[in-house]
């Protein structure tokens, strides 16, 4: 929010303080030139409204990005924004040949109802019946890769395999989307498998009206018995800002309509739904809470009754590293019986263990469907998955430490070259501030402190930044605003990738304060509330 005045302003103040002339001194003449230059290149960057804004918006990458000599000279941020995202798409699809979208799901069905059923005690005898028998009695693997053609083309290859009790078969489809406009796109699909004949399909997306839209399949497939079509249409609307209203018909082998509403906040995610259809009909109230900690941590419970039966299911979630999320879901159902549903998604990758427990409803099957998966997740993330974690930062932290190493180690010459240069102007300003009673920086300190007993094994990683502070003091006041104070004069980051602080002892009015100010915070001093109790 600088004005030219202030930023003219700085620009002097620190042109007189790196200025080659003022150093006779080889060595600090060399060191005071390389800064200067990097003072005035700053300064044509700030004093020019295109290249301020591009900076103030997207950083030095914004100024790094190709094409902008080629770019008519803007007035407005929102202008050159314009500018920046349509540089970006032009890079985007230069590289679109080469992405695709991966996705692929995994799914173990487990029969484990010999825990809970055992059979009757005249097939005691029978050759390994002491042991509950655990059995695999599904499969099911499905791929699927996007592969963009043009900028408004993609073609997309999927097939699955799936056996049940020794029965299996599967499918390979290939499906061409266009994009017709802002509004829309369709696509054709053309499919073959073992299990059904040939498919042919058209799925077309419109959005009627801003808050509106409606997805229609149409469906030939081709079998032993003759040509079954199938249509299914949705109709959606958003009601509100975090609302969304469905409404469903089918029409097919299992026609139905269904009617739903979803409500998706920050904190919470609510379903409820209702089928009339054949051979199924339904009422259906889900709920879900997502608690606002690092781990994403989500608590779910549903309830659905239909002419099936009832069904109850509840389960949590958690983030347990950066692309995978681990949840457990437990549904009692009569006649369903209880069965634990384990899902672990891995990036675009997910993999789904169901595990049938009993055919019965059984408080003991569903007392350890719920405490078991705890009791080995609690185990599992403080034994093996807090470990990995705690390794895998440090390695990518050890990683990011030498691929910084040499721009680190530059950035600290340069600070103490800084340092070196600011003697005789701190000097000036501690004397002006002594005679005035001012603000004078006792001791400052910047980086990594340690302060919780429960890390005090981790070291201490500091630098003294009392002289680049003290040459910030202008009128009795020092005012930092909200960025990393790495980039201060005289200021290098001692830790990288590291929570830093500063934290400053100075002295006003012959009192002394202190104050430990977070690496982004703004910081203003002198504050009364940083005086230190003299009776303390």
């Amino acid at each position: 929010q600088a004005s030219q005045d202030e930023l003219k302003a700085a620009y002097r103040r620190l042109c007189m303080l790196y200025h080659p002339d003022k150093h006779r001194d080889p060595e600090l003449k060399s060191q005071a030139e390389r800064l200067f230059n990097l003072v005035h290149q700053a300064y044509e960057v700030l004093s020019d409204p295109q290249t301020r804004a591009i900076y103030d918006i997207y950083g030095r990458r914004g100024l790094e990005m190709e094409g902008w000599e080629v770019v008519e000279r803007k007035r407005t941020a929102a202008e050159i924004r314009e500018e920046f995202e349509r540089l970006q798409r032009e890079r985007e699809e230069r590289r679109l040949q080469q992405r695709t979208n991966p996705k692929g799901t995994i799914s173990v069905g487990i029969d484990a109802t010999d825990l809970f059923d055992r059979y009757d005690e005249e097939y005691e005898d029978v050759p390994g019946s002491s042991f509950p028998q655990i059995e695999i009695n599904k499969m099911h693997i499905s791929q699927s890769i996007e592969a963009p053609l043009t900028s408004t083309d993609t073609a997309i290859l999927s097939g699955n395999l799936s056996t049940q009790n020794g029965n299996g078969g599967g499918s390979i489809n290939l499906a061409l989307r266009r994009v017709t406009s802002a509004k829309g796109w369709g696509e054709l699909e053309f499919g073959a498998g073992d299990l059904h004949g040939p498919l042919f399909g058209l799925k077309i997306f419109r959005n009627l009206t801003p808050r509106c839209f409606i997805t229609t399949n149409c469906a030939l497939q081709f079998s032993s018995r003759g040509v079954r079509p199938g249509l299914t249409t949705v109709l959606a609307r958003n009601l509100d800002k975090n609302t969304m209203g469905y409404l469903q018909w089918r029409w097919g082998i299992q026609s139905a309509m269904n009617t739903s509403i979803v409500r998706d906040t920050k904190t919470s995610h609510f379903t409820v739904a209702m089928q009339l259809g054949i051979p199924h009909s339904f009422m259906m109230v889900s709920y879900q809470h997502k608690f606002q900690d690092e781990d994403q941590t989500r608590v779910k419970g549903s309830l659905k009754v239909g002419f099936f039966g009832t069904i109850v299911e509840y389960g949590a979630e958690r983030k347990i590293s950066r692309h995978s999320v681990l949840g457990a879901t437990v549904s009692v159902g009569v006649p369903q019986g209880v069965s634990l549903k384990i899902k672990l998604n891995r990036a675009s990758q997910t993999y789904f263990f169901p595990v049938h427990l009993t055919d019965q409803l059984l408080p003991s099957a569903v007392f350890y469907a719920t405490v078991g998966p705890l009791v080995i997740y609690f185990a599992m993330h403080r034994l093996v998955i807090k470990p990995y974690l705690r390794a895998q930062k440090e390695r990518e932290l050890e990683k990011q430490r030498e691929s910084t190493a040499s721009d680190i180690l530059q950035k600290k010459q340069e600070a103490e070259a800084a340092v070196r240069l600011m003697q005789e102007s701190v000097r000036r300003i501690i004397e002006a501030e002594e005679a005035r009673m001012g603000l004078i920086v006792v001791n400052a300190w910047y980086g990594k402190f340690v302060n919780d007993n429960s890390r005090k094994n981790e070291k201490v990683k500091v630098i003294d930044v009392t002289v680049p502070l003290q040459c910030l003091v202008k009128d009795s006041k020092l005012i930092l605003t909200e960025a990393s104070k790495a980039g201060l004069p005289g200021f290098y980051d001692p830790c990288v990738g590291e929570e830093k602080s500063l934290k400053v002892l100075y002295q006003f009015r012959g009192v002394l304060h202190q104050v430990m100010s977070a690496d982004n915070e703004a910081l203003r001093i002198p504050k009364q509330s940083h005086r230190i109790d003299a009776d303390g």
